[in-house]
């Protein structure tokens, strides 16, 4: 799940695991030092290979070993690393990968693309979204799964992969020669002015460059006349512990406290404080937040709201308080291990209180929906510096609630309807939004979807064996509407199209947009959220 990914203290060399007595961990208390252990375990290990029913390589008894002490923590966080999960947390916090830059999906049997990144070798040679990639390499690429076609799409910048691709109104297939590149995972990935005075910033993870990219998109929607920001941290699942600072620092004095660590390790324990001037001090900000904003992104959510410097809205978030330091072990293997914990400026740890992993993400989906169960410690009361009071534990609370939109009970319906075909109703209005596309109707990325192309949805599923119920069916025509609309949106004009379609029907973002548009300054914002009346405040 996208909250598990990673929030990091930092990358450090070390040398290969010792075998020792440490990997072991009894039922009852261990008896004799730990050199007296160290060799017990080396006996165990080896009558398990010697003796084992079935042949197992030592190799992978001491891998069974780690995977097993790690375990006993019960901290889903610290794990041992392997190949391909190194490799997918070093791509996550750096933001880099070598390939073509392109997001795909698997839409009727064939690997589509979503849309291609900008300024990378598959916008420059001319990719579009909803190209199907029918040949890779001269292979077919019929019935290939996401991961499949990912890990052959990528590869060692420099390399050349030839791609064949099926478009709408093109009789036959294109071809295209593309040498794979560093490509550069964008943590702002949208940023737009929303109207006239407002812009809006979605920020996701907190990666290497997050700082530097929003400092650089603040500054162009000021050019554009911005006066308020709307900073989109929803389902932003944290990343990298400094860049949290940083992204914070961006906003708050110099001596203000951002975040506080405490741990056993050496220099685990300290207080983070801003170091540089604000460049913006007079921008109301609004941030958004729910269930999936985690880690290094409550990080900044806790540090604006403590210093009383933006106003929350949404849904409580995740509440990981913990940070996780990595070690390198091999060049392809790393320990990810939990070594502090962490405190917003007033002294809140926001970590929720569950015995599972699972217990969590309950707390967190309930909340979602405007029923957090997660009760409240009246008798730890935190302020913020204008004296707002704060309650610990259980995620950030937004200072205005607003849930995120549900679906109706007819909407429930109809996906209760669809049960396991799912699949097969993306795959229609992806395939009828691109015959959309081709057929030169659309001319306006602000269109309107009508009744018929609903009907036809509906008729093309009915086509495909999936039985509706008529009343299931009327009920969710503004759910397919909506969602018929964004995926022609996005193939006939672009993701930034689509983005401005959801932002619309966007509830928490709507609410946000009439806070900032009344703000003046950060006070009056502030001002504004709490003369809100009950039961829209938090």
């Amino acid at each position: 799940m996208k909250h598990r990914k990673l929030f990091l203290v930092a990358v450090v060399t070390v040398v290969a695991l010792a075998t020792g007595g440490w990997l072991l961990q009894r039922e009852a208390e261990p008896v004799g030092t730990v050199y007296q252990q160290a060799r017990l375990f080396e006996d165990v290990l080896s009558r398990v290979a010697d003796y084992y029913v079935d042949s197992i390589d030592e190799r992978q008894l001491y891998q069974m070993a780690i995977d097993g002490l790690l375990d006993r923590l019960h901290d889903p966080y610290s794990v041992f690393l392997k190949k391909d999960d190194f490799r997918a947390l070093s791509e996550a916090t750096s933001g880099n990968y070598g390939g073509l830059g392109i997001q795909i999906d698997v839409r009727d049997g064939w690997i589509t693309v979503i849309a291609p990144l900008p300024e990378t070798p598959a916008e420059r040679a001319g990719v579009l979204s909803g190209d199907q990639i029918i040949a890779l390499d001269g292979r077919s690429t019929e019935g290939w799964k996401n991961d499949q076609a990912v890990k052959e799409l990528r590869g060692q910048p420099g390399t050349t992969v030839e791609l064949r691709v099926k478009r709408v109104g093109v009789a036959q297939p294109l071809t295209f020669k593309i040498v794979r590149a560093t490509i550069h995972i964008r943590s702002v990935y949208t940023s737009m002015m929303l109207d006239d005075r407002v812009g809006f910033i979605a920020l996701s993870p907190v990666s290497e460059t997050s700082a530097d990219e929003l400092t650089t998109a603040i500054g162009d929607l000021g050019k554009k006349g911005m006066k308020s920001l709307i900073l989109d941290l929803r389902g932003n699942p944290g990343g990298l512990l400094d860049q949290g600072i940083a992204v914070s620092e961006l906003f708050l004095d110099p001596g203000q406290e951002v975040v506080a660590t405490r741990g056993r390790a050496p220099n685990s324990s300290r207080v983070y404080r801003d170091a540089k001037p604000q460049r913006w001090p007079g921008l109301p900000i609004v941030v958004l937040v729910n269930g999936g904003t985690a880690s290094a992104a409550e990080i900044i959510a806790g540090a604006l709201q403590d210093h009383d410097r933006a106003v929350l809205v949404g849904t409580p978030t995740f509440g990981k308080g913990l940070v996780q330091s990595l070690w390198q072990l091999t060049p392809e293997t790393a320990l990810k291990l939990t070594t502090a914990r962490w405190y917003t400026p007033s002294g809140r740890t926001i970590q929720r209180k569950s015995r599972t992993e699972s217990e969590q993400e309950a707390q967190v989906a309930l909340a979602e929906e405007g029923r957090d169960t997660t009760a409240v410690d009246t008798a730890q009361v935190f302020r913020t510096d204008r004296g707002r009071v704060e309650y610990g534990g259980g995620g950030i609370r937004p200072d205005v609630a607003v849930s995120s939109d549900t679906f109706s009970a007819a909407e429930r319906a109809f996906v209760s309807a669809l049960g396991n075909r799912i699949t097969m109703y993306r795959d229609v209005v992806s395939t009828y939004a691109l015959e959309l596309k081709g057929s030169g109707h659309v001319t306006d990325p602000g269109f309107a979807v009508t009744e018929e192309m609903v009907q036809e949805v509906m008729r093309r599923l009915r086509a495909r064996g999936v039985v509706i119920p008529d009343s299931a069916a009327a009920g969710a025509r503004r759910f397919v509407g909506q969602e018929l609309g964004y995926e022609v949106a996005r193939y006939a004009f672009g993701r930034p199209a689509e983005s401005r379609r959801r932002i619309a029907d966007d509830h928490q973002v709507q609410e946000a947009l009439a806070l900032a548009r009344r703000a003046k300054s950060p006070q009056d914002l502030l001002s504004l959220a709490a003369a809100l009346p009950p039961p829209t405040r938090n």
